[in-house]
């Protein structure tokens, strides 16, 4: 038999003779071969492992659990988005997908009897077809329900028998931005997300583990944000995706659904609506945080929830994001019952509206326990401002490398230019000065050194132009994401073999050198202790950083990939997910002090020998311009995060936001009115974004 999974016991297979005989003693022989455990379970535990912790973050500041949340009830749309449901249940033909360990096959019945999150899951793990399209209406709670379904997949697999685990995926929830079905296949560019998220497929060697667990169906994707991609381009996605081999959802507003599917479908799939709230759970759901007796306002409000439907604030609070605001925006005092002002509130939307505008000054409003770091006021204008930024740039996502484009960037060259002419030049010019005694040193080096300080404004002004994650070092970040992955032990053997081998070469060869001044092979293996450092470097993951630096850089190159791939590769058990400030703490703190010790190396290259053979004070001075010349064109002037805190200091001059603004990005995610979508933030809801954009 084939296509047998890892441990499985095959039972019904014969193989070579069978003795059967009748009578007394009769025998049945029949051979079992258990076919090995495949080293990519390995993988596919350690990745559920990790997204595991990364949800169980993601649930807590989302309030997907605490408190309880929602209840989640679907059924199988009446719009026009799928095919029959015969095509997704596959009764009576062959199945594209077994039911998983565990879960029933599910049939049309189950399907149109609809029902909450547990059938959902039972869904999940049991269609045929492996296709499931998520629609409803805006604000209706799918990314919500689907972030629900994923922890439930999670904890069934984490449940199931060992032998079990390599037949259930592991469900990762994407976003579709940045795909064109055009230039890759849908494994090919999960595979890309995933190296970018998790340190376990760094490398073009984890690239390729990513494609496998994709293709062996190991991986299941969630794909979130499909009514935000322009039509003829979402139409693309979903005809790509047909013949994808692994279990997904597609998440999607009913209405961008319905349009794609006029020129695009899904074979197989099966369409589930989420359902409104009903009043009575609405109600529950609001008087639960309540103790005892809730307050006159509080059970004013139910009382029309369960009892006038029609009104407008039973419309309103049919959405979960409604009733959630509710509970946020409104304290246990709180005059809740304005909302039952109908000259005021005469419609759904004027609630959902001010709903909205309450909700950034109800998350900074200080409470016992709780004393923000930023004013109400500080938080909405700068919340404000980054809704505008973003529907100016027609984005939901915020990838924090793009914000020193948001202003002119004439002045940060400008204060770089001087900072680098005084800090570098003025040690370079003494330098020179100290080894000629001419006074054309100053006549040539002021200008010179006003000239490297403009080269490094121009440089620094380059990161203020939109970019794509590679070229923005976000795949560096994920391959030197932690000094163990720049330093591995493949790493750090080949830099002590380099520098033992240069500084042999170096005593064996520096007789020969005209002259009686002869360095000693102590200083002959100081001098080339640098490039033991930088083999280190760009044997490990950390060679873009040296890379254009002179003498420093060889090995950076892309032909040097494969001597990397062999050397640098990480353990298993060194897997985590990258989010916003993951990376963009890397940058500010790893990457900065790296190209700084870059500079150190760089000064023990030179000053050491100009020591020995001009001065200890020439000596002395080369090596502080070597460090800082080097350090900082390494260091700060190629760093997007330090392009990203000068430009906050700008912007809060400019705009009034606060000057740690990535400090505060990370406030307002753990304050549930942003949330971590992979290496980017995002607004809460589309519907907070657009309502702070029209703000004035």
């Amino acid at each position: 038999m084939s296509g047998h999974e890892p441990g499985e016991v095959t039972g019904n297979s014969f193989h070579g003779p069978v003795a059967f005989q009748t009578g007394a003693h009769s025998t049945l022989n029949v051979n079992h071969y258990a076919v090995p455990p495949s080293p990519l379970d390995a993988s596919a535990n350690e990745l559920a492992r990790v997204v595991g912790a990364q949800w169980d973050e993601e649930a807590q500041w989302r309030r997907l659990l605490v408190p309880a949340p929602l209840p989640v009830r679907w059924r199988v749309t009446n719009r026009k988005v799928t095919d029959r449901v015969a095509g997704a249940t596959a009764e009576g033909r062959r199945a594209r997908f077994a039911p998983l360990p565990g879960l029933a096959a599910v049939t049309r019945e189950q399907l149109r009897r609809g029902g909450a999150l547990d059938e959902l899951h039972a869904v999940y793990g049991g269609l045929a077809s492996g296709r499931i399209f998520l629609v409803g209406s805006p604000a209706a709670g799918k990314t919500t329900a689907a972030a629900l379904l994923l922890l439930d997949a999670l904890r069934h697999r984490a449940d199931a028998a060992p032998q079990d685990k390599a037949r259930i995926p592991v469900p990762v929830l994407l976003t579709l931005d940045g795909w064109d079905p055009a230039r890759e296949s849908p494994t090919e560019w999960a595979a890309g997300w995933l190296s970018r998220q998790y340190t376990l497929f760094q490398g073009r060697g984890g690239r390729e583990l990513a494609r496998r667990l994709l293709k062996s169906g190991r991986i299941a994707l969630f794909l979130d944000g499909l009514d935000e991609v322009r039509g003829k381009l979402r139409n693309a996605m979903v005809s790509a995706l047909e013949t994808a081999p692994f279990r997904l959802i597609l998440i999607s507003r009913a209405k961008e659904a319905v349009l794609t599917a006029k020129w695009a479908g899904l074979g197989g799939a099966v369409a589930l609506e989420i359902l409104p709230l009903v009043p009575s759970d609405a109600a529950e759901y609001l008087l639960d945080k309540f103790r005892e007796q809730p307050p006159p306002a509080w059970r004013a409000l139910t009382e029309r929830l369960l009892h006038e439907p029609e009104s407008a604030v039973a419309k309103a609070l049919a959405s979960p994001l409604a009733v959630t605001l509710v509970r946020d925006v409104y304290a246990d005092g709180s005059p809740v019952d304005e909302l039952l002002d109908d000259s005021r509130f005469a419609s759904r939307e004027a609630i959902e509206d001010h709903l909205l505008d309450c909700a950034v000054a109800a998350a900074y409003t200080p409470r016992p326990g709780d004393s923000p770091r930023w004013s109400p006021e500080t938080a909405e204008r700068t919340l404000r401002y980054i809704a505008r930024r973003l529907s100016q740039d027609n984005s939901y996502d915020l990838p924090w490398w793009h914000i020193p484009g948001w202003t002119h960037p004439r002045p940060r060259a400008l204060a770089v230019w001087a900072a680098v002419t005084v800090v570098c030049g003025v040690p370079s010019i003494v330098l020179v000065w100290m080894l000629t005694h001419s006074v054309y040193t100053w006549l040539i080096g002021i200008p010179s050194a006003l000239v490297g300080g403009w080269a490094a404004g121009d440089r620094f002004t380059e990161l203020s132009d939109p970019q794509r994650l590679e070229s923005a070092g976000w795949r560096d970040t994920l391959e030197s994401a932690g000094w163990r992955d720049i330093f591995t032990r493949g790493a750090v053997v080949s830099g002590v073999v380099e520098w033992l081998a240069t500084g042999t070469l170096a005593t064996l060869t520096s007789p020969l050198l005209p002259g009686n001044n002869t360095p000693p092979a102590w200083l002959c293996y100081l001098t080339t202790l640098p490039l033991g450092f930088t083999g280190a470097l760009v044997t490990g993951r950390g060679y873009r950083i040296v890379a254009g630096t002179p003498f420093l850089s060889a090995g950076a190159g892309s032909w040097y990939d494969d001597v990397r791939e062999f050397y640098s590769r990480p353990p298993v058990a060194d897997t985590r997910s990258i989010g916003p400030r993951e990376a963009w703490r890397h940058h500010i703190g790893l990457r900065l002090v790296l190209g700084l010790l870059t500079g150190l190396a760089a000064a023990l290259l030179t000053a050491p020998l100009l020591a020995w053979w001009v001065g200890l004070g020439a000596g002395l001075v080369s090596g502080v311009s070597a460090a800082l010349v080097v350090g900082v064109m390494t260091g700060p002037v190629g760093n997007l995060a330090v392009a990203t805190a000068l430009t906050a200091v700008q912007l809060s001059t400019e705009e009034g936001t606060p000057v740690r603004l990535m400090g505060f990005l990370e406030d307002a995610r753990r304050r549930n009115l942003l949330r971590a979508t992979g290496p980017v933030y995002q607004f809460r809801h589309a519907r907070l974004q657009k309502r702070l954009a029209a703000r004035e």
